[in-house]
């Protein structure tokens, strides 16, 4: 069982990071809605904040992939966490897209609105389509943009999958060499734990990123929620409700967890990502919050980022919902063996999806194309204008879902420690993420769980116990 830690001083609500990112966002909407023009031009906070954040979230997942997978000692066990890695992941985006189909069916926001692909001007959907017929090149080309250029290439482009098989090739590598390894191993766990300290200063940034998207959001699409679109957002962000509630509820009375006691834990990461519109932002904190509740370091490094590709369960709803609603506004009666059709389509096409702000439209195109005949994706015009209000609905549902997935895989594999993970649940504050990443970046000789308040453990000792 879990001890009981040493009573901590409590923090001041100031000096939590959420404070801030509260204030920043209702500072944004503050200046959103009383000057329109400058709110507009201040996206570049976000794009600063997505930007500073993205130049180490690539090394971070190489270096903590590596040193998961090479300190198992146990490829069979590897591949076998791999293997219901993508099958949970492929499940859970299943439901996504079936719940966004039936809701849509349901609720029909675009029955009414009467476009005529005729007379239509589709010129705000050009881009989009074109980089969707760029990005459009079937499983052929999903599996080709898997494998780099070069090595750099993976970095230098920021793709995580790519990335991410890098890292299990050189993990791999390093596991056959066994003891003459040991050396690179430490190395790249002292460069992991270097990017830590980085992430943990580049966080004090995330409020005025916070600040800089939502007065962007507002002051750029605010006009749009009063129009004719509003009743499909809010039936893309009650359905974004209830799966969230139904699917992954379920995942966590499964898993043995709360999902709402989960939601609290993770409550900082949420307000940032709904600031920003972008879940890759808070990548590097759930990597360290999900070890701190218990799930061990190979676990979370092979999860957290090949969910960020492959469980964005937003972005599926996003795009069975946008799909269906683009017909019904054009008035397109679709069969529902040409859904079903679709939905397969989509669920191969949503994987290796960017977990960034706007990559959900793109994906959409990209699959409207494969279907042009029967829905005019042409029509992707109607939603460009609020896709930043969806971004963020996307954005949440998959930071929520690839937590759960983890926490999900660990049990399912054996390796989540659940006297850890209900103690961190019920004692939230007692994960300072900001500390353990202090830790990290120090090199401490505890693991990240025992600033959670757990067991003290030699670091070595924690990561073995994965193997």
């Amino acid at each position: 069982m879990t001890n009981a830690p040493a009573a901590k001083p409590k923090k001041r609500i100031y000096q939590h990071l959420y404070f801030w990112v509260l204030v920043g966002i209702s500072i944004g909407i503050g200046i959103g809605l009383a000057a329109p023009g400058v709110g507009a031009d201040m996206k570049w906070l976000a794009d600063l904040f997505i930007k500073l954040v993205k130049v180490v979230i690539a090394p971070t997942i190489f270096a903590t992939v590596v040193v998961g997978i090479a300190g198992m000692g146990n490829l069979a066990k590897a591949g076998g966490l791999a293997l219901k890695t993508v099958l949970y992941f492929n499940i859970t985006t299943v439901f996504a897209l079936a719940i966004g189909l039936v809701v849509i069916n349901i609720w029909q926001p675009g029955s009414g609105l009467g476009y005529d692909i005729e007379s239509f001007d589709t010129s705000a959907a050009d881009a989009t389509i074109e980089s969707a017929g760029a990005t459009d090149s079937g499983f052929s080309g999903f599996v080709l943009d898997l494998v780099p250029t070069s090595f750099a290439s993976a970095f230098v482009e920021g793709k995580l999958l790519q990335v991410l098989l890098l890292a299990i090739l050189v993990a791999v590598a390093l596991s056959m060499l066994g003891s003459r390894a040991e050396g690179m191993v430490r190395g790249l766990d002292t460069f992991a734990k270097t990017m830590f300290g980085v992430i943990k200063l580049v966080m004090w940034v995330a409020p005025l990123g916070a600040m800089g998207g939502m007065a962007f959001t507002i002051g750029q699409h605010g006009s749009a929620i009063l129009g004719s679109l509003a009743s499909f957002m809010l039936s893309f962000w009650i359905t974004c409700l209830l799966f969230i509630t139904l699917v992954l509820g379920a995942v966590c009375r499964m898993t043995g967890f709360s999902l709402l006691k989960y939601v609290r834990f993770i409550k900082d990461e949420l307000l940032i990502v709904l600031g920003t519109s972008s879940s890759e932002t808070v990548l590097p904190r759930m990597l360290t919050k999900l070890e701190a509740a218990g799930t061990p370091k190979h676990v979370v490094g092979m999860t957290i980022p090949t969910g960020y590709s492959f469980n964005l369960d937003g972005t599926a709803i996003y795009m069975s919902m946008g799909a269906l609603f683009i017909a019904q506004a054009f008035g397109v009666d679709v069969s529902i063996w040409t859904q079903i059709g679709l939905l397969v389509f989509m669920l191969i096409s949503s994987n290796g999806a960017a977990g960034v702000s706007g990559a959900g439209l793109v994906t959409l195109a990209a699959s409207l194309a494969a279907f042009d005949s029967v829905i005019p994706v042409a029509g992707i015009a109607l939603i460009v204008g609020i896709d930043r209000f969806m971004s963020e609905g996307r954005a949440l549902t998959n930071l929520t879902g690839n937590g759960i997935g983890t926490l999900a895989i660990a049990r399912w594999t054996g390796d989540l420690d659940r006297d850890r993970l209900k103690y961190v649940l019920d004692n939230p504050q007692t994960v300072d993420v900001d500390e353990l990443m202090k830790q990290e970046a120090l090199g401490a000789t505890t693991s990240a769980t025992d600033a959670a308040g757990g067991k003290t453990e030699p670091a070595k000792e924690t990561a073995d116990r994965g193997a």
